[in-house]
């Protein structure tokens, strides 16, 4: 759907994440070594040292201790 303006997809996206109960989370990248991965001070506009991966929201009340 590349015909559709950023928004829109930003829009879809809530939606379908609000159906399927989960929320997008930044967290820093790691290559396969599980080591940080750094950012490339070559490409000013884009951050490579976090991505966003979609995590399940938690429902409920909290437990009693």
């Amino acid at each position: 759907m590349s015909w559709l303006p950023q928004t829109y997809h930003d829009t879809i996206k809530k939606i379908a994440q609000a159906f399927r109960g989960v929320e997008d989370k930044k967290v820093r990248a790691k290559n396969k070594k599980g080591q940080y991965v750094g950012d490339d001070e070559s490409t000013p506009d884009v951050n490579e040292a976090y991505t966003t991966i979609e995590v399940k929201k938690k429902r409920g009340r909290p437990s009693k201790k």
